[in-house]
């Protein structure tokens, strides 16, 4: 089922139009959101980040685009798609309305939510080997543009077809300044023992919904450190963990980056405050 500006259409029914400007120009903006029980995992944060994108873009938001909307809109396809399960992965796209080139002939948006299961409702740990590498053929920017959930995503196409062509888990990611910046699906955190050191948004990488959890239970911590600050290749090496956080899997623990192997002590620790932390938002 998907769901098309409030009206529920069953996936064969609903045609993108080949003029689309998401399809054409990757004039739109995205949310992935986990749902459980019928709530929202962190709404208030996708909310004012979806609108914070839709601003940088210059898409007029309408009037009844409210919080309370978003959420009831989200839950209305969730519950269309009458597949009983613990969660449900949800993705919101929005994108400006057809007309134009380049120019576009409005501002107004379309917006378009659909569903998947998920296995679990709660964050757990992936015990399995999770080996990364650097992807080096193309870089991020480090501007305001890179920051942001658009449908600009040929870099993350590219790496994760490198990736899977070479038997890695996953790939990290370069600014134009060759700083790591994060992984293909979500940021990349460094722990050397208890300092946490995460990128700064400046040097291009997403603003993350998981990546705020994790800097605010950081914050009110007597455990840990955490610092915003560039990350080398070389510092990889000198890390005692490396995770990689995303809405979806919470926090994924790296196990090997080239010849070095990183524990996963901190992650788990931050794992389970961050279960604590989703379920408080709900």
């Amino acid at each position: 089922m998907v769901n098309f500006n409030g009206t529920i259409f069953q996936d064969n029914e609903q045609k993108i139009s080949i003029h689309n400007r998401g399809l054409n120009y990757g004039d739109a903006v995205f949310e992935t959101l986990k749902v459980v029980a019928s709530k929202v995992y962190f709404l208030e944060d996708h909310y004012f980040r979806l609108m914070a994108s839709m601003r940088i873009l210059r898409m007029e938001i309408p009037m009844n685009f409210t919080m309370e909307f978003f959420e009831q809109e989200i839950l209305k396809t969730v519950e269309a798609y009458n597949v009983t399960s613990e969660a449900y992965r949800v993705k919101v796209f929005v994108n400006r309305k057809t007309g134009g080139k380049y120019t576009p002939e409005t501002n107004d948006i379309d917006f378009l939510i659909s569903v998947e299961t998920l296995g679990i409702s709660f964050y757990t740990t992936n015990k399995t080997t999770y080996e990364v590498e650097l992807f080096k053929d193309y870089y991020i920017p480090a501007n305001l543009l890179s920051t942001l959930k658009t449908t600009s995503k040929v870099v993350n196409v590219l790496g994760s077809i490198y990736a899977k062509e070479n038997n890695y888990q996953n790939c990290l990611l370069l600014n134009d300044k060759k700083q790591v910046i994060e992984a293909l699906n979500g940021n990349i955190f460094l722990i050397k023992e208890n300092l946490i050191i995460t990128p700064p948004i400046s040097d291009g990488c997403l603003r993350g919904i998981i990546r705020k959890q994790i800097i605010d239970i950081c914050k009110l911590s007597k455990d840990y450190t955490l610092t915003e600050e560039s990350i080398s290749p070389f510092d990889l090496q000198k890390a005692d963990e490396l995770f990689i956080t995303n809405v979806i899997v919470g926090i994924q623990s790296i196990s090997r980056f080239r010849k070095k192997e990183y524990t996963s002590r901190v992650a788990k620790d931050l794992l389970q405050k961050l279960n604590v932390k989703a379920r408080l938002s709900l």
